[in-house]
């Protein structure tokens, strides 16, 4: 196959058709992922596998993968640290380079009144079921020289998907007519075999790998006929810990082709009555331009924030403006809130989180850690 010709921007009539369904439509486990987006898209499944290939060799899609909804598989938490500006640099690499665990790792600023604006390093962290949160982030301080942290797990989740592409051009206040479905984070117990399955499922496809029949070499790779893996995989579903089949577009590093899908990322903070919690992530995670919305308690060091969210765009007045139309819509709703602001997202890196029990053994060897003094 000639990929030279093949168009790998993101703005090209047919990427732009087939990434509106890629990037974040397919919810769940899918038999025929590929066949699925041609389907919804209108574009040919010869044509989809060409672009996706393509676009993932020049980088435009940084990887293809099944999303795991990780909350119900392992404990996790959005981590906020305080590391002095000169280590800040090292820290973030050692992060993302030496921490399979993290994955979302960004360093965010905002103004330097605002509580907790000395936290300029955020992370994503997820240990295995069994493992202490706060032990491996000791552990990472430790290595990083960081001098404070705060644990801030989800408690429900009201909004989780990329989608860069179709929210484009999106007007503030563009909201579903329903407010935001209600995630539970409730720990769900894998056997081994489960595990194996797993953890083929949802490693990221190679571009070879971009094949019509996707799950089959999965499936080997696991040791489990085909039929076998899918029956498996369908009852994650089942059980709520699979998130969505995706391609993930870099959206903060500009393209090969020169592109930027985002300029801007913003993590925004809403201060809403004991008791309302629910109802106000609702309300924000209805709104289009949400890619995440989370009940996370902030406690004292945030000013006692309690819903969390992040949202992308190219413009910092256009983010801004949905903001507004958020908190105006959350006044209308006569949900109060007592106070919010806006971390604005700085350099960013992005990888899976590795969750799986096997693994974290082996990275306990690798750096000189008894794997038992790391449960809980």
């Amino acid at each position: 196959m000639n990929l030279s010709a093949v168009p790998i921007e993101v703005g090209d009539p047919v990427n732009a058709r087939l990434l509106a369904v890629s990037e974040d439509r397919l919810q769940g486990f899918q038999r025929d992922p590929l066949g699925e987006i041609a389907r919804r898209s209108g574009v040919e499944l010869a044509v989809v596998m060409e672009r996706i290939l393509a676009m993932l060799r020049a980088g435009t899609i940084r990887r293809v993968r099944q999303t795991l909804l990780a909350t119900n598989l392992a404990q996790g938490a959005l981590v906020a640290w305080q590391v002095p500006q000169d280590k800040l640099d090292s820290a973030f690499d050692y992060m993302f380079g030496q921490d399979p665990f993290s994955g979302h790792v960004v360093t965010r600023s905002t103004d330097a009144a605002t509580p907790g604006s000395q936290y300029k390093l955020w992370t994503t962290l997820k240990v295995p079921q069994g493992y202490s949160l706060r032990r491996h982030c000791e552990f990472l301080a430790r290595k990083t020289g960081a001098e404070k942290f705060v644990l801030l797990p989800a408690k429900r989740l009201f909004a989780l998907g990329v989608g860069h592409v179709r929210r484009r051009g999106l007007e503030p206040g563009s909201k579903a007519d329903a407010p935001a479905e209600v995630t539970e984070v409730t720990l769900t117990t894998l056997n081994d075999l489960e595990w194996r399955i797993l953890v083929a499922l949802k490693r990221e496809f190679e571009p070879e790998e971009i094949v019509p029949n996707i799950w089959a070499a999965r499936a080997q790779e696991a040791g489990v006929p085909i039929e076998t893996f899918c029956e498996v995989a369908e009852d994650f579903d089942r059980r709520k810990i699979i998130g969505r089949f995706s391609t993930f577009l870099e959206h903060v590093k500009p393209l090969a082709s020169g592109e930027r899908v985002t300029r801007f990322n913003a993590l925004f903070h809403w201060a809403v009555p004991p008791g309302r919690e629910i109802e106000a992530g609702r309300e924000v995670g209805r709104h289009h331009i949400m890619t995440h919305a989370y009940w996370r308690e902030g406690g004292p060091e945030f000013r006692n924030v309690n819903i969390m969210g992040v949202a992308h765009g190219t413009d910092r007045p256009v983010v801004l403006a949905h903001k507004q139309a958020i908190d105006e819509h959350l006044k209308n709703c006569g949900i109060p809130v007592g106070y919010t602001n806006v971390f604005w997202g700085g350099r960013s890196e992005i990888k899976p989180s590795e969750i799986s029990p096997f693994a974290y053994r082996d990275w306990c060897r690798t750096v000189g850690l008894p794997a038992d003094s790391m449960r809980e």
